[in-house]
């Protein structure tokens, strides 16, 4: 191309120089040097846009040659951002107020988590969370959670744990969970409190388990290979947890084992039910009521879960109704001791039962409305613990509870909860809570 425009400007002299219209000669050298002024800034403009093209054909030959050959050997081959931590924060602040001002449960031995939080502004449950693939067959996750107790800020290593991933070599349908983690026990128990639909739990995990139990321990999961859902388990734990404590030897102080099944009903409803046993023996460590209240024995807990979902529109993120049960029984086979004083009571095959009923409805993708009722029931007090914090007095505690929240984002979440707590006594206690839920870089999914 650049030798024909050469060739036409040569020609374009030459017919120039012929015409005989062009006569003066000093016309005809003006045209010359016109057009050889035009043809040297051709040719230099040509040189250059050739030797930029070499340049570019070398370029390409080299990156060709490079994408040919073999990458180095490394035992992490990274191919996408997989290995790369998930860092995350929940903001959990709560406004509470209460009509009275204590609100005890007689008969019961409450931890400090099981208590009702304390009134005014408050940070609430915050957490902090990190979590990452550490290769192809391990993910490790963990959990800092920051909380006021008393008018101190406390932090809490609330999960730190391994668990297998699919290409780890077991069968399939197999997993294994290791370190300090919300076990699978009961349907609340796995999951975070920011992922609840009430602004506090129920009583049956505030007095059963101190509101979570997070042991130190390992836990092995198996889906079977059937057409629904099914899925059997169980773990061995250290025992240092609340309901039990103290057991500070090299051996397993708990152990739980639990089966589920689960199914779809249709397009657009689904159900799930589980039971579930957590076993173990408490040596003198379970605190409750400001140190007051310890219990040495075995403590056995039953747990009874129910969970139905139905999307009346076919899409749950326009409308959904939620209904979801559990039922706990406890028996303690052991010794009850109460300061001051330090009474003592044998207790053998004291039982003890809750559970509590919730409905959800999100009427709009925004908003919801749900409603919660929660009971607790206790065996006769033993005559040794009359008028200490273990004497029920023939009171059985009961929480109803109702709130509206609205969820902007998947990130944000404002809540306005109001409960009615039956106290001993024949009192009431009236408490708002307002609480937002925000959430800050990476998240996981909500279990079902």
């Amino acid at each position: 191309m650049f030798k024909i425009k050469t060739a036409a400007s040569a020609a374009l002299i030459a017919v120039l120089s012929a015409s005989p219209a062009l006569a003066a000669d000093a016309d005809v050298n003006a045209l010359r040097n016109e057009v050889e002024k035009m043809r040297q800034a051709y040719e230099q403009r040509i040189n250059q846009l050739e030797a930029k093209l070499n340049q570019l054909e070398g370029n390409r030959a080299q990156v060709g040659t490079t994408a040919n050959t073999p990458p180095a050997t490394s035992r992490r081959r990274i191919a996408d951002n997989s290995f790369n931590p998930s860092i995350g924060m929940i903001l959990n602040g709560q406004f509470r107020q209460y009509s009275q001002s204590e609100s005890e449960m007689p008969g019961f031995a409450v931890s400090h988590e099981g208590e009702r939080g304390e009134e005014g502004l408050g940070l609430g449950h915050s957490e902090i969370s990190l979590s990452a693939n550490v290769d192809d067959k391990f993910l490790a996750s963990s959990t800092l959670a920051i909380a006021e107790h008393e008018g101190e800020t406390e932090t809490e290593l609330e999960e730190a744990y391994i668990q297998t991933l699919p290409g780890a070599g077991l069968p399939v349908g197999m997993s294994v969970k290791a370190g300090r983690a919300f076990w699978t026990l009961g349907y609340l128990n796995e999951h975070h409190s920011h992922a609840d639909d009430f602004a506090d739990r129920p009583l049956p995990y505030r007095v059963f388990m101190n509101h979570a139990y997070n042991d130190d321990g390992l836990q092995v999961s198996y889906l079977l290979p059937t057409d629904g859902y099914a899925e059997i388990g169980g773990g061995v734990y250290r025992g240092d947890d609340f309901p039990y404590g103290g057991n500070s030897g090299s051996g397993s102080g708990a152990w739980s084992a639990y089966a589920r099944i689960g199914g779809d009903i249709g397009d657009n409803q689904s159900w799930r039910v589980g039971a579930y046993m957590l076993s173990g023996e408490a040596e003198g460590g379970r605190v409750s009521n400001e140190e007051t209240v310890t219990f040495t024995g075995d403590s056995d807990l039953e747990i009874i879960d129910l969970r139905y979902t139905w999307a009346p529109t076919g899409n749950a993120r326009d409308r959904e109704v939620i209904v979801q049960a559990e039922y706990f029984q406890r028996e303690e086979d052991g010794v009850y001791t109460a300061d001051p004083g330090v009474v003592e009571a044998t207790v053998n095959g004291k039982s003890d039962d809750g559970w509590y009923l919730q409905g959800v409805y999100k009427f709009a993708p925004q908003w919801r409305v749900g409603a919660r009722y929660s009971e607790l029931s206790s065996d006769a007090t033993p005559t040794d613990l009359i008028g200490t914090d273990l004497d029920s007095e023939g009171h059985d505690p009961e929480v109803l509870s109702l709130m509206v929240d609205w969820t902007n984002s998947e990130f944000s979440r404002v809540r306005l909860q109001l409960n009615r707590e039956d106290l001993s006594g024949g009192e009431t206690d009236e408490q708002a809570v307002l609480q937002y839920v925000m959430s800050i870089g990476a998240h996981g999914a909500h279990k079902y």
